[in-house]
């Protein structure tokens, strides 16, 4: 798998990859038909695809392959919109997988950070009593000395 390049950020820091949504990358691109889908993916959702389909259907058209209501072209159309929305449902189930990755080291994020709380609200407690035990000990200072 190729490393992601470093994204910059408008600061221009470099920004590095979520290394959970890397190895999520990576898990993916082991399987074959996960890259055969994104491939499909990417290009149907790119420009060239519609520049391809507008030469095609103008020069369908234009060049009179079959005549109106062009019985043929709709079918090869509408064959190509059912495997197309297949792909788009894919691309939202990879998509999903992301948000779940990223969800669940969030989720993993905030416990062990309430942990950490915990621990401080503890030793802030301690503090506290300790703070109480060395007042109760030493006595109160009665004001400013009088020996001038």
């Amino acid at each position: 798998m190729e490393q992601l390049p470093l994204r910059i950020h408008p600061l221009r820091l470099p920004l590095e990859p979520n290394p959970a949504l890397v190895a999520h990358a990576k898990q993916r691109a082991d399987s074959v038909q996960n890259r055969i889908a994104d491939v499909i993916t990417a290009f149907a959702g790119s420009m060239l695809f519609v520049y391809i389909h507008i030469a095609w259907f103008g020069l369908w058209i234009g060049l009179g392959v079959e005549h109106y209501p062009y019985g043929l072209l709709t079918m090869i159309v509408s064959l190509e919109a059912i495997f197309l929305s297949t792909f788009v449902m894919i691309s939202q189930n990879r998509a999903d997988g992301k948000r779940q990755v990223v969800a669940d080291l969030q989720w993993t994020t905030v416990k062990e950070e309430d942990e950490q709380n915990r621990e401080l609200l503890r030793l802030s407690n301690q503090i506290l009593e300790l703070t109480k035990l060395i007042h109760e000990r030493i006595p109160a200072a009665t004001g400013p000395s009088d020996a001038t």
